[in-house]
C-alpha cells in the first residue's frame, strides 16, 4: 500500500556571531611623574560593553504532537487510521521539535496526515525567538514551493491561510504514484516562534472516487488551527498541551473561524485541482 508524504526539506539553523566590544578609558591627573604613573591609565579599569538582549521568546515548550490534533478531527481526518493515536516520530529534544504520522485505509479512500512542529529560542547571538522562526518560515516555505521540480507533480497552486497563526502558506498540487493520483495539500504555519508543517493528502484507489482538493484543504486548515491552540495550551498555567479531548474552538489566534478555503495567489507548475 502506498504512503506518501509530500517531500519536504529540512530546516537550517544559520548563526550570526556578534563580537562583544571592549571599551578602556583612561584619565590624568596634573603633578608629579610619581603620580601619574600611579593614578594615571590604571586608575580606571576597562570595562566592558552591556551584553546584547533579546526579546524573551513567546513559548518554551511544545506538546506532544501526537496530541495536537482531537481524536475527533483525526477520525474524520484518516478514517480507520492504522494507528488512532498517531506515530511519533523520534526527537533528541521534545521541547525543540516533534513530528506526528496517521494514515488508514477506508474502503477504497486512502489518506495521509502528518503534522511536525520546530521551536526556537531567543538567543543574544542568533535573534529572538520570533525573528529566528520567521526567517525558518521563509526558507520552508521557499523550499515547500521548489516541491514542482518532483517527478509526478502537477497543477501546484499556493496560498495564504487567513487566520491560521500569525502567517500561513498554503501548496496544494497533484501526484501520480504507482498509476493513483494523490491530492496533496500542505500548510505551512507560524505562531509567534515556533513553525508548523501540516500535511494532508488522499487518493482513491481502484473505484474510489477521487477526493476534492477544496475539501481536503479546508479540513487542513481545522487541523491547523488546532495545532497553533495546542502549542499555546502547553505554554498556559495548567495546560496539557494537547488537544485530543478537544473538539470546539481550535482557531489559536483571534480571527475568523468560519472554516473558509485558504485564499490562494496564483498557479505554477501547471493547471490548478479542481
Amino acid at each position: 500500500m502506498p504512503r506518501t508524504a509530500p517531500p519536504l526539506a529540512r530546516l537550517l539553523a544559520c548563526a550570526a556571531v556578534i563580537p562583544a566590544m571592549l571599551v578602556a578609558g583612561c584619565s590624568l591627573d596634573s603633578g608629579s611623574d610619581a603620580k601619574n604613573s600611579d593614578s594615571g591609565g590604571a586608575s580606571k579599569s576597562a570595562k566592558p560593553s552591556a551584553s546584547p538582549t533579546v526579546a524573551a521568546a513567546k513559548y518554551g515548550k511544545l506538546p506532544q504532537p501526537c496530541e495536537t490534533i482531537a481524536k475527533k478531527t483525526v477520525e474524520k481526518l484518516v478514517p480507520k487510521a492504522k494507528s488512532p493515536g498517531g506515530t511519533t516520530g523520534k526527537s533528541a529534544d521534545t521541547d525543540a521539535r516533534g513530528t506526528c504520522s496517521w494514515n488508514g485505509l477506508d474502503g477504497f479512500q486512502y489518506r495521509w496526515l502528518d503534522v511536525s512542529l520546530q521551536r526556537f529560542d531567543s538567543d543574544p547571538t542568533l535573534g529572538s525567538g520570533e525573528s529566528r522562526a520567521k526567517d525558518a518560515y521563509a526558507k520552508q516555505a521557499g523550499r515547500v514551493k521548489s516541491v514542482s521540480d518532483t517527478k509526478g507533480v502537477k497543477g501546484l497552486r499556493t496560498g495564504t491561510a487567513p487566520g491560521v497563526g500569525d502567517e500561513a502558506t498554503t501548496v496544494r498540487y497533484d501526484l501520480k504514484k504507482d498509476g493513483d493520483g494523490f491530492k496533496n495539500q500542505t500548510l505551512l504555519v507560524r505562531s509567534a516562534n515556533v513553525v508548523i508543517t501540516l500535511n494532508y493528502n488522499g487518493a482513491g484507489y481502484e473505484t474510489g472516487k477521487t477526493p476534492k482538493a477544496e475539501d481536503l484543504l479546508k479540513d487542513a486548515q481545522g487541523a491547523a488551527k488546532e495545532v497553533v491552540a495546542a502549542v499555546a495550551d502547553a505554554n498556559t498555567a495548567g495546560g496539557k498541551g494537547g488537544t485530543s479531548d478537544k473538539t470546539d474552538n481550535p482557531s489559536g489566534k483571534a480571527s475568523d473561524a468560519s472554516g473558509k478555503p485558504a485564499e490562494e495567489s496564483g498557479t505554477t507548475g501547471g493547471k490548478a485541482d479542481n
